[in-house]
C-alpha cells in the first residue's frame, strides 16, 4: 500500500512538473511571437495571466509537501513575462505591462462583484456554487493587489538594477530579482489575507512552504529566458 502511494505521488509530481514547464513555455512563446509582431504579445500575455491566476486562486491545490494556490504556477510566471520585458525591451516596458496587469485585476475584481450581486434568472440554480467559487473577500481582495504592486514593481527595479551593474551575469539578475519580489509578495499576501485568522505555526508555515514552491519556478524558468535571449540575438 506505501509502494502504491509513493508510485501515486511521484506520477502527480510528475504531472505537476510537466505543467509548471508547459506554463512557462507559454509564456515564452508569447516572447518570441513578439519578436516578430510586437512587444504588445509579452504585455497581453502577462494580463491574462495575472486575471487567471487571481480567478482560480480559490483552489488549494498539493505541489509535492506543499499545499499552495493552483494559480501559483500562472502567477510566477508572471515574474519571468516581466524579465522577458526587462532584459529584451525596457524598463518602461516592464513597467507598463505591471501598470496594464493591475488595471485588468480591477476589472476583474468589479466585473465579479457584478455578477455575483446579479439578479439570477428563475430558472438557473447555481447562485449559491457561483458566490462559494467568485464570491469576493474583500481582505483577500486587497491582500492580492497590494503584494501585486509592490512585488511586481520590486521585481522589475532588483532586476534593472543588476542588468546595469552585472550585465553579463543574465542568470543572476532573473534569479535574484523574482526570488527577492516573490518572498515580499509571499510575505505581504498571506500577511494582509490570514494574519490573526490562523495560527502562528500554521501562518508561518504558509509563508515558507508557499515561497518554495514559487523558489523552485523560479529556478526553473532562468533556462526559458537564456532560450528566448538567444533566440532574440538570432
Amino acid at each position: 500500500m506505501t509502494k502504491q502511494s509513493d508510485k501515486e505521488n511521484s506520477d502527480l509530481m510528475i504531472e505537476v512538473i510537466v505543467w509548471m514547464l508547459l506554463t512557462l513555455g507559454i509564456g515564452s512563446l508569447s516572447a518570441i511571437i513578439a519578436k516578430r509582431y510586437g512587444v504588445e504579445y509579452i504585455i497581453g500575455m502577462f494580463a491574462s495571466f495575472t486575471v487567471i491566476a487571481n480567478i482560480i486562486a480559490s483552489k488549494i491545490v498539493v505541489f509535492g509537501p506543499f499545499n499552495v494556490p493552483a494559480a501559483v504556477l500562472v502567477y510566477s510566471t508572471t515574474f519571468l513575462l516581466t524579465d522577458f520585458l526587462s532584459e529584451l525591451y525596457s524598463e518602461k516596458e516592464a513597467f507598463k505591462a505591471v501598470a496594464i496587469g493591475f488595471i485588468s485585476n480591477i476589472i476583474l475584481v468589479i466585473s465579479i462583484w457584478v455578477a455575483v450581486e446579479w439578479q439570477s434568472a428563475p430558472f438557473w440554480t447555481g447562485q449559491s456554487a457561483f458566490e462559494s467559487i467568485f464570491g469576493l473577500v474583500p481582505r483577500i481582495v486587497l491582500a492580492s493587489m497590494i503584494s501585486y504592486v509592490i512585488s511586481q514593481n520590486l521585481d522589475v527595479k532588483i532586476f534593472m538594477i543588476l542588468k546595469n551593474k552585472y550585465p553579463k551575469y543574465l542568470w543572476l539578475r532573473n534569479n535574484a530579482g523574482t526570488m527577492i519580489s516573490q518572498f515580499v509578495d509571499t510575505i505581504v499576501f498571506i500577511s494582509i489575507a490570514f494574519y490573526g485568522t490562523i495560527p502562528n505555526s500554521f501562518f508561518f508555515s504558509l509563508i515558507m512552504g508557499q515561497y518554495a514552491v514559487k523558489w523552485i519556478i523560479a529556478v526553473f524558468d532562468t533556462p526559458f529566458l537564456y532560450v528566448v535571449k538567444f533566440i532574440y540575438k538570432k
